[in-house]
């Protein structure tokens, strides 16, 4: 997730300042990926230095503001623009796990399977309920994203049983 394309685009609609940016962000996106306040100050920081933001002044309390830039805008507009590249792929501890599992002496993976099931299917129940519950259509894009997920690694763990069923354990490597 880019934080600080995420900022330039909230900056675009109007100066706000680090806390602001931080609510914002969390709002919009349901509060599904909660940002640390250091965060947001330590990225304005890299974001001044790169002439993409600059502060515009206190409002007297203590909070410093900031507007974007055209070098900024015209950043944040290519954003828009561009297809989010996929990135090295994350070590998915899940796959780490069963690609264990079915070398390791003693452990059942139909177990290991079926109590991962079991919390999938629980986190689908769970953002199901929270989709129902929204009516903000960015909270509502967000959750569907999460369910898709939990959904393709059901499917995977369907396909991994079916795996499992035609290769004998004296089989695996």
């Amino acid at each position: 997730m880019s934080v600080k394309l995420s900022l330039l685009a909230l900056l675009a609609e109007a100066p706000r300042y680090g806390y602001e940016l931080k609510a914002e962000f969390e709002r919009r996106t349901g509060e599904v990926w909660p940002l640390n306040v250091g965060q947001v100050y330590t990225t304005l920081d890299r974001l001044t230095r790169d002439g993409l933001v600059e502060p515009t002044g206190d409002d007297g309390g203590g909070h410093l503001y900031y507007c974007i830039t055209d070098a900024g805008r015209a950043a944040a507009t290519q954003w828009w623009s561009a297809p989010v590249e996929p990135a090295a792929p994350p070590r998915d501890e899940l796959a780490i796990k069963l690609a264990l599992a079915v070398t390791m002496h003693g452990v059942d993976v139909t177990t290991v399977l079926a109590v991962q099931r079991a919390a999938t299917l629980r986190t689908m129940q769970a953002l199901t309920a929270s989709k129902r519950a929204t009516s903000e259509l960015s909270e509502r894009l967000v959750v569907e994203s999460l369910l898709y997920a939990a959904e393709a690694q059901v499917r995977w763990l369907d396909h991994c049983e079916q795996v499992l069923s035609v290769t004998p354990i004296g089989d695996r490597p």
